[in-house]
């Protein structure tokens, strides 16, 4: 699915086709720079937030239909059972990924959009930032997206998990929708949609996904480290140059380098970056707590 969402990025920010305008020299180049900066920053930021989100998405979904799937192993042989997740409801349940990949990847680009052109649009492409620059410069994007009405990242009780709404269709609009009646295969993919939303609303969800959104970004800073390495000239004049502040580069020559992040955060398989998400204990420990929870026949009478 990461090359599916790499597309979709890619398609929506074309930075490429500003960046093949530029080499044409037209007479408005500041203005295509100004657009390359933030379609830039928004493609990179928006790859690590929506491959979190796709990430620990499907992990909860496996791990329900995993449960499901137990159970109904468990039953055979038995009279009388229903089949609780056959293959049909199963590969109906799984194709509601495509919103995210969809509708509330468009939605996400827009929210993120608006945060990149608050933080970086009056900041001139001469302007040097450091790479503890870049990371207060996140910071700040991130906490406008997370505080978005959109994004809903904590309900007035304190329980509501971030970008759900990204993530799954509102309740207001299942997939019977489109149809007069519902079948017992929609009936039953309709109680796992909103048994996955329950779940994605809950506050160890939302510690999950911000734990792997700090790790996301984190990442995506280290990858970015090796382009603010020192010059041969900075180590003769014998400064320090452990520190994150210590190496600046303008804007403009930042830009290409956050550009080409996508290629590394929503990569072909093997994704280091996915698979660094999915060995993080907490993800582990939590898609375990959902297979558990929807294993014991008890947990799905209520």
């Amino acid at each position: 699915m990461l090359p599916t969402l790499r597309e979709a990025l890619m398609q929506q920010l074309n930075s490429e086709s500003l960046t093949a305008l530029l080499k044409t020299r037209p007479s408005n180049k500041l203005e295509i720079w100004e657009d390359l900066k933030i379609i830039s920053f928004t493609r990179s930021i928006v790859a690590v937030y929506s491959t979190c989100m796709l990430v620990v998405l499907l992990r909860v979904q496996l791990n329900i239909i995993g449960g499901y799937i137990y159970l109904d192993n468990a039953a055979v042989g038995k009279n009388g059972t229903t089949v609780l997740a056959p293959p049909d409801v199963q590969q109906q349940y799984l194709s509601s990924i495509q919103h995210l990949l969809g509708d509330g990847l468009t939605e996400l680009i827009t929210v993120i959009k608006q945060a990149v052109q608050k933080i970086l649009g009056s900041v001139s492409l001469k302007h040097s930032l450091s790479l503890l620059d870049l990371e207060q410069k996140l910071k700040e994007i991130r906490d406008l997206v997370e505080q978005h009405k959109s994004s809903s990242w904590i309900n007035n009780d304190g329980s509501k998990s971030l970008l759900c709404h990204y993530m799954m269709p509102d309740e207001e609009t299942p997939l019977a929708v489109q149809a007069c009646g519902l079948s017992p295969r929609d009936v039953t993919t309709i109680k796992l949609l909103n048994e996955t939303r329950d779940m994605l609303e809950s506050p160890d969800f939302s510690t999950v996904l911000n734990t792997c959104l700090n790790r996301g970004f984190s990442r995506l800073l280290d990858n970015m480290a090796e382009f603010f390495r020192p010059t041969e000239q900075d180590l003769q004049r014998g400064s320090s140059m452990n520190s994150l502040s210590s190496v600046s580069l303008p804007l403009a020559k930042i830009i290409p380098i956050i550009n080409g992040q996508i290629h590394s955060v929503c990569s072909e398989t093997p994704s280091h970056f996915v698979q660094d998400l999915l060995m993080m204990e907490q993800v582990k420990d939590f898609a375990a707590n959902v297979y558990e929870a929807f294993s014991t026949p008890q947990q799905l009478e209520k």
